[in-house]
């Protein structure tokens, strides 16, 4: 009997090789109420009158009845998708056992230990300390010492150590992003500096690890906890958004040394308490003219410190961000008053350099929205065993079954989707990749990405109504949830502009990453399951559709693509997911749920750009009318030529 086999045979308390606790930690947190009021005694006769009445609810007593909470698991033992993914991909050897069973730890230790932490997090956010006692300006960024944890954590995990590392060859980002899997609902949403950390990490290896970023390089890839570094990335500003060409108003003046000092305004800076960070700015010349759009940003990297008063060296936190969301997180307005800092692109590359950066952040919330999607059903499903109503338990309403059922299908589609982009980083990183996967892997990422935010928000909201009115109390710790999910739509580019990106993506490649994608998913296409033929068939009319449909927008006029960008990324990535999971479900391990949830996502509309296509939502008139439709209900366009 293999180790990792003996670990899936012990219960979930001791089933892994590192303990961390006796039991597992249920998710909610529910006051106990007291039986009397302190300080009160009743007389003999009050109580006896009482226990002869019956009267379960006088004074503080509140019934007997309380709800069982959901209890969560070890995040990787209850999650059969991702374990036969690993024993399906893995190669065999002591590497797979090691990485197997140091994933069952890291989870049990999730479950036991690191969930308070992350609801730590969110009920103790960040606040900002403006002035010391005696009107000093010190701008401290208080956060709460679970955050400080979480770090600890990260390090000694490597959560981004082990994808420089590379211990594990080609699959050594699968094994970093399914701890990551595993750890993300937990987290208290630190796996947003761990993204942007991996994110800085991967530019500086790109452009070459050298001075002045060997040292930084360094902590942010190291496991030891007393050196390990987060950066930020401070790209947005209050013109920008996504439109960092034309937005960065941020400027770099040259010292004689050879460095930089930046002075500009930065509205949203995410993970404001980090060690660095990487941002863009147009270096001025000698007369204090920058050059205007792309051609003028370079990327620079800056430390984060403070002088001997205390004071942060060329920075001011105007203030912190209340957000809907990701309240755990601080997020900041800084204005850089002369920040010291390195030019770190050649001058003018600044947006070619952070291509990479991008790459990793996206792939890294692709990871979270699976992660969401995976944690919310895990509790429904549990809480379903629990819940009684109606005169039975949820998990014997088959509506409510079914419901679940729709929430897993999603679930298995958008972890495939993520882990496929992990196995393709790891490909290139490790020099294997073709150049189909390098293609296909470009294309991939911000499909990916903005299909599986919208995945996330859609089902954790649904997962919410699993759980009633306690899936609307903020106590519970589940509003979170999707408060939190909703972010992932919006960072690293909202949907219409990863759309965007797409067809950027197919017209600079000349469509050779659209040639990668048919061939893949013709690769991928198994028909050696007779149980999968609806699926198959399904997936094989939606790709010869969606061929025809890209060979007849490449005739249309200018911005006919433009209208259907959205609809193109959702049929890219249906499609693929279908591949994926019909793949997955030939797989001679596979399970009957395998095939099933195969069958289900086939059942869908694959390919939305075609059928709306054929209802005219990409003529030329469409946009004028889309306007009016918007705008005439309050008579705005009225008067206006």
């Amino acid at each position: 009997m293999s180790v990792y086999t003996a670990l899936l045979n012990r219960s979930v308390a001791a089933g892994c090789s590192r303990v961390w606790g006796a039991a597992p930690r249920p998710l909610l947190h529910i006051r106990s109420a007291s039986v009397a009021e302190p300080g009160t005694r009743r007389s003999d006769d009050e109580q006896l009158w009482e226990a002869s009445s019956f009267l379960p609810f006088s004074r503080a007593r509140i019934g007997s009845f309380f709800q069982e909470t959901p209890v969560l698991k070890n995040p990787f033992l209850e999650d059969a998708l991702l374990r036969g993914y690993l024993r399906r991909h893995l190669p065999q050897g002591v590497s797979r056992e090691h990485f197997l069973s140091d994933l069952c730890a890291f989870g049990e230790r999730v479950a036991i230990e690191v969930d308070k932490w992350g609801r730590e997090c969110e009920v103790n956010p960040p606040r900002l300390v403006h002035f010391d006692p005696w009107g000093r300006r010190v701008d401290h960024i208080v956060t709460s010492p679970a955050w400080k944890r979480m770090k600890d954590l990260s390090a000694q995990e490597g959560l981004v150590a082990i994808g420089y590392e590379r211990s594990f060859g080609e699959w050594s980002r699968v094994y970093q992003m399914s701890k990551l899997y595993i750890f993300s609902p937990s987290a208290g949403l630190y796996t947003c500096p761990l993204a942007m950390t991996d994110g800085a990490a991967k530019v500086i290896q790109s452009i070459g690890v050298s001075w002045p970023v060997d040292e930084a390089f360094s902590r942010l890839t190291t496991r030891q906890s007393e050196r390990f570094w987060t950066s930020g990335q401070w790209m947005t500003e209050r013109q920008g958004g996504s439109d960092v060409a034309t937005g960065t108003e941020t400027v770099a003046v040259s010292q004689t040394d050879g460095s930089y000092k930046l002075h500009g305004f930065k509205w949203f800076t995410s993970a404001t308490d980090a060690d660095m960070t990487l941002t863009l700015a147009r270096v001025q010349d000698r007369t204090g003219a920058t050059t205007p759009g792309s051609r003028g940003l370079s990327l620079f990297y800056a430390e984060v410190s403070r002088d001997e008063d205390g004071r942060l060296k060329g920075i001011e936190v105007q203030r912190l961000k209340d957000k809907l969301g990701t309240r755990q997180v601080p997020t900041a307005e800084l204005l850089l008053d002369g920040l010291p800092a390195h030019r770190i692109s050649e001058e003018g590359r600044g947006v070619p350099c952070i291509a990479n950066m991008l790459t990793i952040t996206r792939i890294h919330n692709s990871i979270s929205a699976a992660a969401a999607m995976r944690r919310v059903v895990q509790l429904a499903r549990d809480y379903a065993t629990r819940r009684t109503a109606f005169g039975k338990l949820l998990r014997d309403h088959p509506l409510h079954m079914q419901t679940l059922a729709r929430m897993e299908v999603e679930t298995h589609g958008a972890f495939l989707l993520s882990m496929d982009v992990c196995r393709l980083l790891g490909q290139e990183e490790s020099g294997v990749a073709t150049q189909l996967d390098t293609h296909l892997l470009r294309l991939l990422t911000p499909v990916v990405k903005l299909y599986t935010g919208k995945q996330a928000v859609a089902v954790v909201s649904e997962g919410l109504e699993s759980f009633g009115g306690q899936g609307y109390i903020e106590d519970t710790g589940l509003p979170g949830l999707l408060r939190d999910a909703q972010v992932l739509s919006i960072w690293e580019g909202t949907t219409n502009v990863l759309s965007l990106d797409v067809l950027r993506c197919v017209a600079r490649t000349s469509g050779m990453v659209l040639h990668a994608y048919f061939t893949h998913v013709k690769l991928n296409k198994n028909a050696a399951v007779s149980t999968l033929a609806p699926a198959v068939k399904a997936v094989d009319g939606a790709l010869s559709q969606l061929q025809m449909f890209v060979q007849e927008a490449a005739t249309r006029e200018p911005g006919y693509l433009d209208l259907a960008a959205r609809d193109l990324a959702y049929s890219l990535a249906r499609i693929y997911a279908g591949a994926l999971l019909i793949d997955h479900a030939c797989w001679k391990e596979a399970s009957a749920s395998d095939t099933y949830a195969a069958l289900r996502w086939c059942e869908q509309d694959l390919c939305p750009v075609v059928t709306k296509q054929a209802r005219g939502c990409y003529d030329p008139s469409t946009p004028p009318l889309d306007s009016a439709l918007v705008y005439d209900q309050s008579g705005w366009l009225k008067g206006v030529k």
